[in-house]
């Protein structure tokens, strides 16, 4: 029998907040046959503050319920935080879904870089994570790396998607860090992170000291998502089919508003 296009799983693409949009828009160009559910656990944002292992457990929980209700083909964890601490967890909790993770894009900035000195902005979690040394270790030893955890800029982003007002000294604040002068080179690659701050890209750019790269993974881990689900040819987009589920069962006008603008539903 030929696949319909109800007979398609869905993508679930899984975000603290509303960062994971970024990487929904990518997705979307790459998949137009799946449907997508965007689940955003705002009930629990930030994710920066958390004691690990009540994360882990609360992510954990949230999948379990995820995974019956929605039956999804894979899961996008499109953010840092989360998967640099529990990715290793929910494959083994769940060993029959596919999990497609989200962490620094050290790698490829230490590829790119010229100058050798690279920063990566993240959350504070993202930062202390073993899993974030451990990249370096592998990919960037003949980097200069600095991390810049910023406790604000995440919660700073979701305001500024929804259309609030951001001061640049604020923002200023936050990023000035990254940018290193070293022996007359300077940082030329900023790695963003966490799936927020790509909203402010722009902001960023206009404030920076210098030019530099800012790197947005959110293309790659679409691109590796649809290495892993399999093509239909015939298959269309199903209509009204793409909805989000927010954690908290709160949604104000601005986010419904913001959802509608991405196609989906609240």
């Amino acid at each position: 029998m030929t696949a319909t296009t109800r007979e398609l799983k869905p993508i679930l693409l899984f975000d603290s907040g509303i960062g994971g949009l970024t990487v929904l828009r990518e997705a979307r160009v790459l998949m137009p046959e799946r449907g997508f559910i965007y689940v955003a656990d705002d009930a629990g944002f930030p994710y920066g503050g958390w004691e690990e292992q009540a994360l882990k457990e609360r992510i954990i929980g949230l999948f379990g319920k995820l995974l019956a209700d929605h039956d999804p083909e894979v899961c996008i964890i499109a953010c840092n935080t989360a998967f640099t601490l529990v990715g290793a967890d929910l494959r083994a909790a769940f060993p029959q879904m596919t999990f497609v993770g989200t962490v620094p894009a050290i790698k490829p900035a230490a590829e790119r870089t010229r100058s050798g000195l690279v920063s990566v902005l993240a959350t504070p979690g993202t930062v202390k994570r073993a899993y974030t040394r451990d990249l370096i270790q592998s990919f960037a030893q003949q980097c200069h790396v600095r991390l810049v955890g910023s406790e604000n800029l995440a919660r700073m982003a979701e305001a500024y998607i929804r259309g609030d007002a951001v001061s640049d000294e604020a923002v200023l604040g936050e990023i000035g860090q990254c940018f290193v002068e070293k022996d007359g080179r300077k940082t030329d690659i900023v790695v963003l992170a966490c799936t927020h701050y790509p909203f402010m890209a722009n902001l960023f750019r206009r404030l920076a000291p210098w030019p530099v790269d800012w790197l947005d993974p959110a293309e790659a881990i679409a691109r590796r998502a649809r290495t892993l689900v399999p093509w239909v040819a015939d298959a269309v987009h199903p209509d009204n089919f793409d909805f989000a589920v927010f954690t908290s069962g709160q949604q104000d006008f601005a986010t419904r508003r913001l959802m509608q603008g991405f196609g989906l539903r609240a």
